[in-house]
């Protein structure tokens, strides 16, 4: 079987190449990876090269395939696997194995399986970790997203409080408390924002920051203070670049009492310590933002640690019970797709992935088997003027109130011929 696919090569040097996959032997599925999700993840990876710590240091010889937020479907089942998965069964992936202990991951370390593929062979260690995820819902790119929801979800569950009077911690945010998501107008914050009104336990008052105006109005648009209202929240949006003193307007926005459970989604040491100030007795800040530099830090008031029992969490990724309650939520309503602002095809992955922080808006969404430029949702309608691809799919878009929707992925899927294709 052949496969097209995006392999990294050293630091920086990332390449779209056609070539054979080994035969598949009894432990292993083929399958075909119809999305991909492009991540800050693989960015530093492409950047960092061999010094990533997931990237094995022979690449330059033995080039693995980048990308690990893809789903698919499977084409063919080893005699191993076959009780367990079937062909033509849809499929997202777990890329955190953690088999024997070893980083490897799709995405990062693997010869043969990644997401940037038109097809990709499935080796056992990811079914033997329970990391091959059969996926019910509509659609593939909901669960493309299921991996970085999956990371939102998990940096929920790792928050934890005291049950008052003992030594004894409960997990989970204080559910009917105050939250705050700093720099949470971006994908990931987005992420937490739909995450934090659609499950059960949920905060009764929410404040999410920002300091661009344009990203907060998209958030707002995506999910609107009516929505959170009938969903049981307070819902306030924040520009903090607007106020001479963030903390004395947030603490003036939880009546001075500060927040139970507070997300920090930049690595930036004032936003950080802003999160620490804010903080309510018992209060628990969660660092989510995982920081390039590994001399990073930040000031944390330990007074407060000693005597109002704060406490600080981070979060690097999700469990595969994360990654369940992501495909799960999904297949119940929860709709990633607010999160995706560009589409593209294979061949727009690479500059795609070594400019990434370059280029506004949220997620990237790739479709492995056609040739598309990287386009914005927003700029379909003006490339409609020459395409008639892309005006239908302005028309579908517009339909979602803007937003990528399963139909507009079947009909991108079904119409890929008018584009150059490489199936």
């Amino acid at each position: 079987m052949k496969t097209t696919a995006v392999r990294i090569y050293g630091k920086e040097d990332l390449r779209l190449e056609e070539f054979d996959l080994p035969e598949m032997k009894e432990n292993d599925i083929l399958a075909s990876v119809v999305s991909d999700s492009i991540c800050m993840s693989s960015y530093k990876a492409a950047h960092q090269g061999t010094d990533h710590k997931r990237i094995p240091d022979d690449i330059h010889i033995n080039p693995t395939i980048i990308g690990h937020e893809f789903s698919g479907e499977i084409i063919e089942v080893g005699n191993k696997w076959a009780g367990k998965f079937k062909k033509g069964q849809k499929f997202s992936i777990q890329p955190a194995l953690n088999y024997n202990g070893s980083l490897d991951a799709p995405g990062y370390s693997f010869h043969w399986i990644g997401g940037d593929a038109t097809y990709v062979l499935i080796p056992n260690e990811v079914m033997e970790m329970n990391c091959l995820l059969a996926y019910e819902g509509k659609g593939f790119y909901p669960a493309s997203l299921a991996e970085p929801l999956s990371c939102v979800i998990g940096a929920f569950h790792a928050n934890y409080h005291v049950i008052p009077g003992s030594y004894e911690h409960y997990m989970d945010i204080k559910n009917g408390g105050n939250m705050a998501i700093l720099a949470g107008a971006g994908p990931m914050g987005l992420a937490a924002i739909n995450y934090a009104l659609f499950r059960d336990r949920k905060p009764s008052f929410m404040v999410v920051t920002d300091i661009d105006d344009g990203r907060l109005q998209k958030a707002e648009q995506l999910f609107t203070i009516g929505y959170a209202k009938s969903r049981g929240v307070e819902l306030v949006y924040l520009n903090t670049s607007n106020v001479e003193d963030p903390v004395q307007k947030l603490m003036e926005l939880s009546h001075n009492t500060g927040f139970s459970d507070v997300f920090v989604f930049a690595s930036v040491p004032f936003v950080i310590e802003q999160g620490d100030r804010i903080l309510s007795r018992d209060g628990c800040l969660n660092f989510f933002a995982g920081p390039s530099d590994p001399e990073f830090s930040a000031r944390l008031n330990f007074y407060n640690l000693h005597y109002n029992s704060t406490h600080v969490v981070g979060t690097s990724g999700g469990s595969n019970n994360d990654m369940i309650e992501a495909l799960d939520l999904m297949s119940q309503g929860l709709d990633p797709s607010g999160l995706v602002t560009h589409i593209g095809g294979l061949d727009a992955v690479i500059d795609t992935t070594l400019n990434l922080p370059d280029i506004p808006g949220g997620k990237k969404l790739i479709y492995t088997h056609i040739r598309m430029e990287l386009t914005a949702i927003e700029d379909f309608r003006l490339k409609g003027q020459t395409q008639p691809l892309f005006r239908q799919l302005a028309d579908i878009t517009e339909k979602h109130s803007g937003l990528w929707s399963v139909e507009a992925e079947e009909y991108l899927l079904n119409h890929a011929d008018l584009l150059k294709g490489i199936r």
